[in-house]
C-alpha cells in the first residue's frame, strides 16, 4: 500500500542524517500480520529466500529486462556511470558501527540478485543503493509498529537524479512503479512472510 512521505520520514531512522541531499520519491507498506518488534531479520530472511528479484512476476521480468536493455543500447549501465565512479557510495558516509553491519565486498547476491549492493543492515532498518546513469538510488527498509500493534516492512525509494535527464526518467516510469512493479513486491514479499520458514534467523522470534 501507498503510503505518504511522513510515513518514512516521521520515522526516528539513521538514514536521515546520511541523505540530506536524496528525496524520499515512493513509500510502500507490506502487511506481515503476528510479526513482533524482533521480527525484521526473519522477515529479510523470508524476503531473500521467497522473495528475491530472480522470482518476480513476468510482467515485472520483462519490465526489468526491457530496462537493462535500453541502458546497454544508451551506456545508462556502464561502470563509469556507477558507484564510485559517478557518484560515491553511500558507504562512504557511515560511521564505523553503520560500517561494520555488512560485508564490503557483498555484492546484493544474498537479495535474490538483486541489482541492489548492501549498505547497512540494523535490528529495524536496512539499506541498498544503486547508482547509474540516470541517479542515485536508496531503498531503504523499516520495521514498524502498526496500527494494530504488529510490525510490517516499509520500504521507502530515495533517489538523487542525474540533472534533468534523471528526473524525466523518474516520471517516466512513476506508472509503471505504482501500476505493476510495487503491487508485485507487495504480493511477493508478503507471500514470502505468509511462508516463511517456522525456525527462524538469529535475533528473530518464530511466528505461527
Amino acid at each position: 500500500m501507498k503510503l505518504p512521505r511522513t510515513a518514512h520520514t516521521g520515522q526516528p531512522w539513521r538514514i536521515h542524517a546520511l541523505t540530506p541531499d536524496f528525496r524520499t520519491e515512493d513509500v510502500w507498506s507490506f502487511r506481515t500480520p503476528g510479526a513482533g518488534p524482533d521480527d525484521f531479520p526473519l522477515m529479510l530472511d523470508a524476503m531473500r529466500t521467497g522473495g528475491g528479484f530472480a522470482k518476480q512476476t513476468p510482467p515485472v521480468r520483462f519490465l526489468f529486462a526491457l530496462r537493462w536493455k535500453l541502458g546497454a543500447l544508451f551506456g545508462w549501465d556502464k561502470q563509469t556511470a556507477g558507484l564510485d565512479a559517478r557518484v560515491q557510495s553511500l558507504r562512504d558516509r557511515l560511521p564505523r558501527d553503520l560500517r561494520e553491519t555488512v560485508d564490503e565486498t557483498a555484492d546484493g547476491s544474498d537479495s535474490g540478485k538483486s541489482p541492489f549492493t548492501p549498505v547497512y543492515e540494523l535490528a529495524d532498518e536496512s539499506v541498498r543503493e544503486l547508482a547509474n546513469k540516470t541517479c542515485h538510488t536508496l531503498m531503504h527498509l523499516g520495521w514498524v509498529r502498526d496500527g494494530d500493534g504488529d510490525h510490517e516492512l516499509r520500504m521507502a525509494v530515495l533517489v538523487k537524479p542525474n540533472g534533468r535527464f534523471g528526473r524525466l526518467y523518474m516520471a517516466l516510469i512513476a506508472p509503471f512503479r505504482y501500476l505493476i512493479v510495487y503491487p508485485a513486491l507487495t504480493r511477493q514479499w508478503e507471500r514470502a512472510w505468509r511462508d516463511r520458514a517456522l525456525v527462524p534467523p538469529e535475533g528473530g522470534s518464530p511466528r505461527p
